[in-house]
């Protein structure tokens, strides 16, 4: 598995599952959308934290310098 994440993608990824993570905790968004930004950002976290995402292999993209 070769890293296909630079530094800027990684930050924002975290950023945006914190933001999905407090719109869950504050009760703004509940039901089956809370759900999917649950596991959004569950997504967004592991794919930071190993620096490696899949959907960026069929596209050949890599966002690491």
């Amino acid at each position: 598995m070769t890293k296909n994440m630079g530094s800027v993608d990684r930050i924002v990824r975290i950023v945006v599952a914190l933001i999905l993570l407090a719109l869950i905790l504050t009760g703004t968004v509940t039901g089956v959308l809370a759900v999917i930004f649950g596991i959004l950002a569950a997504v967004f976290v592991v794919t930071s934290v190993v620096s490696f995402c899949p959907l960026y292999l069929p596209f050949k993209l890599s966002t690491r310098k």
